[in-house]
């Protein structure tokens, strides 16, 4: 089963959704205005995949 949600992109804080994959247990959110991108594990909250332009890793 997979729940969609229209929230607000975490990124550039436009349209973007969220789906709940019970199935997989998964999580992905994404958006098409800025292409960001996160997958996570719902049950664990661990991420799996994650793209977000714009935002820079610390080293």
């Amino acid at each position: 089963m997979q729940i969609t949600q229209k929230i607000y992109c975490p990124n550039c804080g436009n349209n973007a959704e969220r789906y709940y994959l019970s199935d997989s247990e998964l999580t992905r959110t994404q958006c098409r205005s800025c292409d960001y991108l996160m997958i996570s594990c719902t049950r664990t909250g661990r991420v799996i995949e994650a793209y977000a332009p714009g935002i820079h890793a610390h080293r």
